[in-house]
């Protein structure tokens, strides 16, 4: 991914699109948002590093846990080939959809599902990115990342995590590196009947 295009495009980018009413003059604060459903949007700071550690290429197969409003999503549309999205709240996927599709993101796939078991159907994924924390690396995760394949995830206990950048190699090697603290919702990872 270019950076500075990637840069550019997130500093024009608006996300009151992403907001409803009470938040929308909110918009330009870069804190966290409570978006409904006990769930938050994360400040654009820290989507904008996500996304940077993930580094998207024009061909990758992005897998990311957590639609909540598509506000990520929106940003990584242009970097990449296709996104594979996948929401456990019926109500947050159907609303993300709908403004996604009005604003013209084509190259989506939608699932309600629980991400901690990822999307076997379309692994494997160039690209993973999760917007909850797990407490720690889901296996079904990493078996369906991609060889030279890139996967960003906040790892650790309630209230405090690691967000980690996990990269495999070539010979499927995994490693880890820490990329900052962050403070993200639980990843459930029960089952959920749809």
């Amino acid at each position: 991914m270019n950076r500075q295009s990637f840069m550019n495009h997130f500093n024009s980018f608006d996300r009151s699109l992403f907001l409803n009413e009470p938040l929308k003059n909110m918009a330009n604060w870069d804190i966290p948002l409570p978006i409904g459903y006990g769930q938050t949007t994360s400040q654009p700071s820290l989507v904008a590093q996500m996304i940077i550690e993930l580094d998207p290429e024009p061909n990758s197969r992005i897998l990311e846990i957590g639609t909540g409003l598509g506000y990520l999503t929106a940003l990584l549309t242009p970097f990449c080939r296709w996104i594979y999205t996948m929401e456990r709240i019926p109500e947050l996927l159907e609303s993300a959809q709908r403004r996604l599709a009005k604003l013209g993101y084509q190259n989506i796939t939608y699932r309600l599902g629980n991400g901690h078991y990822g999307w076997a159907e379309e692994a494997p994924f160039d690209r993973i990115i999760v917007s909850a924390a797990a407490a720690e690396v889901p296996q079904a995760l990493l078996e369906q990342l991609s060889s030279n394949g890139r996967m960003v995830v906040p790892v650790g206990p309630p209230k405090m995590q690691d967000l980690l950048l996990i990269t495999k190699d070539g010979s499927d090697h995994i490693k880890r590196q820490i990329i900052t603290k962050v403070s993200f919702v639980e990843l459930v990872n029960d089952e959920i009947t749809l």
